[in-house]
């Protein structure tokens, strides 16, 4: 069993990796479009998801997604929501991990085979969320030790650069009152998804506190601040639609004097390799268990390890496939399709999961 403090890692490492994935675009397509008042409404969205979500799985103790709906759904039923949200959650990894390799390939090393760069990133991403969940927890940990306080001296390095321009950030607060559009707002709540993922960490929580779960919607609408204003202020408020990853070229044009590495994209890349990865782990571990879960005995034993390659290597040979017929345009696409369903998918997975609480509260 492990502390409650790993709920605010799972979210940490989603909200993080989301600064450099498709969130920033849909702010950034919309930022004459309401973009500011969508973020703050994503803000009460999310904190809504968060105490519904936390509160309602925290009367199933020692419990995720599988255990909770097979025990109080229909066993069809049961079995098509977990296999219908093991797909969604092995697309949220998918996603991410495309969008890594697009990345390596455009500002990192233009002559490597995306080929290459894909399968090193499926066989670590198979590999490691195979593990148990405390394990994918303890490194989740570890890691954004290491990451966190090196984010914290890059945006330090940004904001006190004499090339940030805080007119084009006030020119944008000009538009806080222009009506939000469902997009931005799907696309900002995905910075709060992240404590979703106790769909099957949750079994490792003895008694999951939520004492300081305030503190998460803050540092959210925080984060999505910063993820949308600072490209603004080096790019411009005009100029920052040209870039596909405006962090990416945010980071290029940032220095470092006196230090080993001048250019800070080549930290920003490392460290964001590292948290993408790791979110992918987690979306591939949380899939693969509710998959796992679909096939859960009466008895309540699941599937053996063995299984899991039946289920990783077709997804693993999608994700292959996938990306052959795809293009930077067609992946902006199919990730601004995520996010639109994916805040529908949310509500009904909450009203499904306080569903099964109610029928749990009648059988006891």
């Amino acid at each position: 069993m492990v502390s409650s403090k790993y709920i605010y890692y799972l979210f940490l490492v989603n909200a993080l990796m989301n600064i450099i994935n498709f969130v920033p675009r849909v702010l950034i397509f919309t930022r004459f479009q309401g973009t500011l008042p969508s973020i703050f409404i994503s803000t009460a969205i999310g904190a809504l998801l968060l105490y519904g979500f936390t509160k309602g799985i925290a009367g199933f103790k020692g419990q995720g997604l599988p255990e909770i709906y097979n025990a109080n759904l229909p066993r069809f039923f049961s079995f098509f929501l977990l296999i219908m949200y093991a797909c969604f959650w092995f697309s949220a990894g998918i996603i991410t991990m495309l969008s890594f390799v697009d990345i390596t390939v455009r500002y990192i090393s233009p002559d490597i085979s995306p080929y290459a760069v894909i399968i090193g990133f499926l066989l670590l991403s198979a590999i490691c969320c195979r593990l148990s969940s405390e394990s994918i927890l303890y490194g989740l940990e570890t890691i954004l030790f290491l990451s966190t306080p090196v984010i914290i001296y890059m945006l330090v390095k940004a904001f006190l650069n004499p090339n940030f321009s805080w007119d084009a950030v006030l020119q944008i607060v000009t538009y806080m009152w222009t009506k939000p559009k469902y997009v931005t707002v799907a696309g900002a709540t995905f910075i709060f998804s992240g404590f979703f993922n106790l769909a099957i960490f949750n079994r490792n929580f003895k008694d999951l506190k939520t004492r300081y779960l305030w503190t998460i919607p803050l540092f959210g609408l925080v984060i999505l601040l910063i993820t949308f204003e600072v490209p603004i202020g080096y790019q411009g408020t005009v100029g920052v639609e040209n870039h596909v990853y405006s962090w990416f070229s945010t980071a290029d044009s940032i220095r470092m004097e006196l230090f080993i590495i001048e250019r800070v994209l080549f930290l920003f890349y490392t460290i964001y390799l590292m948290i993408s990865m790791l979110s992918t782990v987690v979306h591939w571990h949380v899939g693969l268990e509710l998959f796992k879960g679909a096939f859960q005995s009466k008895s309540g034993k699941l599937p053996g390890k063995k299984a899991d390659w039946w289920v990783l290597i077709p997804f693993s040979i999608a994700t292959i496939v996938i990306m052959n017929f795809l293009n930077q345009v067609r992946l902006g696409q199919i990730g601004q399709w995520f996010l639109n369903i994916r805040l529908i998918n949310e509500f009904v997975l909450l009203a499904i999961l306080f569903y099964a609480k109610k029928r749990s509260a009648k059988k006891t």
